[in-house]
């Protein structure tokens, strides 16, 4: 039985509803001091995590849509990769204020070159801003086929965000490696369009 247009619509709100809540929760959480004894680095994994799930989830549909055969599904993708941007740009955020400071934005050059896995982070924030740029329906035709060259670095997203949630942490633990084995199948499903992107 094939979803219809209807019961997406449903589906976009329960998406919308489950990408939004955390930042309610992320807020009742400061507010309590809920976080640990370091709040801040709390507050850049939690938005991390977050931006990584939603990418995840993004590059999920298609394989869903397929396997499922419900074509539909497809619509989702984008309220989904606008969501992975707006966590991801959340995760700047946090970090840039919280860790450097709002007088102290002139260290993030400084940074980016001590602590290389920043630089990943910074290049992936920038293609999903590239990708939320140019995600309407007027941009897809006014690049025409240079959308989709374009919007297929998200599966350079896919390989820069895990190695720079691997890279960033001290302690290796389950977390980043569940988040980089699951961005690797995902990457494996799709294993002949990426070497004909990349060629």
């Amino acid at each position: 039985m094939r979803l219809t247009a209807k019961q997406i619509t449903w589906l976009k709100v329960a998406l919308h509803l489950a990408a939004f809540l955390p930042f309610l929760w992320l807020i009742f959480a400061i507010n309590a001091g809920a976080f640990s004894a370091d709040p801040a680095k709390d507050i850049q994994h939690f938005t991390g995590r977050m931006a990584l799930k939603l990418l995840l989830a993004t590059l999920l549909v298609t394989p869903l849509a397929r396997l499922g055969k419900q074509p539909l599904l497809i619509r989702t993708r984008r309220l989904l990769g606008l969501w992975c941007f707006a966590w991801a740009t959340l995760h700047l955020t946090s970090y840039s204020l919280l860790e450097l400071g709002i007088d102290n934005l002139a260290l993030l050059g400084q940074e980016l070159v001590t602590r290389p896995y920043l630089l990943l982070g910074i290049i992936s924030w920038v293609i999903l801003l590239a990708l939320a740029v140019t995600s309407t329906q007027a941009m897809q035709r006014k690049l025409g086929r240079n959308w989709q060259r374009l919007h297929n670095f998200v599966y350079l997203v896919a390989i820069l965000a895990p190695v720079h949630y691997l890279w960033s942490v001290k302690i290796l633990s389950p977390q980043p490696l569940i988040y980089a084995v699951l961005a690797t199948i995902l990457l494996l499903w799709r294993y002949k369009k990426i070497r004909q992107w990349f060629r």
